[in-house]
């Protein structure tokens, strides 16, 4: 005798209550998306999430795989490529519709590879970014939030200042005029403390637009923020050019932030208003054991007028309320 198969997830839960989110993460996949224009096989981690009736005991955990799986093989598989937001929609869409939920939400961060050349010798050398996708598919519509992540190297303006003046009191002390002091100082970078720091930029497109975003715009935006871009592989010239650029070019981490979003309003001008825009940065510094973080977020809108202004926007629109469709 066989007992019949009984579907536990459907069940009445002890308690009605629906839940917001209850999905499956670190899903490892090799995945073929669109990047920098072409297409490439990137190893990616997935997180998939659904919300969860208040009558249902729970989510059905093995059809995300189910659906994963199906989503990607289309993509590896098939003719077309898509770009890491849209596989992201494509798999909230296929999981929301499969779990029969009101909301699905997908997070994609594939790991890969760009080719550069140092700023001096140009020898070419293979820098690793972090590209990001999301998606929320809901009653609404779908959308899609693109990032990427990425490494620099920021010197500190408060510890060159405090060298700064140092040295000039003992070139003072030493005969030294003001005028020659100064052009010292224009010629020679004053020492200061530096740190990597890791630059993380997104740009959320609203359901209704169909926005088409270069993460390589993103990575330009991410890097030029900092005080300077890092290399993997250099010789001793780009060393010193590096260095160099870096302590003429003193940022704090909150600099970084609003140099990220300087670039955003100024180069990717198309953007509407009603489009999302996260920038943060973090610097692992070197003199404390401590890191700093700065942060902003908003819709573009509010970014712009508070610019055009000077007046603080009331509230800054989060990720999460975004994502969320509050706004």
């Amino acid at each position: 005798m066989t007992l019949p198969f009984e579907d536990v997830q459907s069940q009445a839960p002890t308690l009605s209550l629906s839940l917001s989110r209850v999905g499956v993460t670190n899903v490892e996949k090799v995945i073929r998306i669109v990047a920098n224009g072409a297409e490439q096989l990137f190893y990616a981690r997935l997180d998939c999430f659904v919300d969860l009736g208040p009558h249902q005991k729970g989510a059905h955990m093995s059809r995300f795989e189910e659906d994963v799986n199906d989503a990607i093989g289309e993509v590896v598989l098939g003719e077309a490529a898509f770009r890491a937001e849209t596989l992201a929609a494509h798999i909230a869409e296929k999981v929301r519709d499969r779990q029969g939920a009101l909301r699905a939400e997908v997070h994609i961060e594939a790991r890969y590879p760009e080719h550069k050349p140092a700023p001096v010798s140009g020898i070419e050398t293979q820098e690793i970014y972090s590209l990001l996708g999301a998606a929320v598919a809901s009653a609404s519509g779908t959308r899609r939030l693109i990032g990427v992540r990425a490494a620099g190297m920021t010197a500190c303006p408060c510890a060159q200042t405090a060298v700064q003046a140092r040295s000039h009191e003992r070139l003072l002390d030493d005969g030294f005029s003001e005028d020659e002091i100064a052009r010292i100082f224009e010629a020679v970078p004053v020492a200061t403390h530096n740190q990597r720091g890791l630059g993380t930029l997104h740009i959320g497109c609203p359901e209704d637009c169909d926005t088409d975003i270069d993460a390589q715009w993103l990575v330009r935006i991410v890097e030029e923020s900092m005080s300077s871009e890092i290399y993997e592989l250099m010789k001793r010239s780009d060393e010193g050019a590096v260095v160099e650029k870096a302590h003429r070019r003193p940022r704090f981490v909150e600099d970084c932030v609003r140099e990220m979003i300087r670039g955003v309003v100024e180069e990717l001008d198309f953007l509407t208003d009603r489009h999302f825009v996260s920038a943060r940065q973090e610097n692992l510094e070197t003199i404390h054991q401590h890191n700093v973080q700065a942060e902003r977020f908003g819709l573009l809108g509010e970014v712009r007028g508070e610019i055009a202004t000077g007046e603080q926007s009331s509230h800054h629109v989060s990720l999460r309320e975004w994502l969320d469709g509050a706004h």
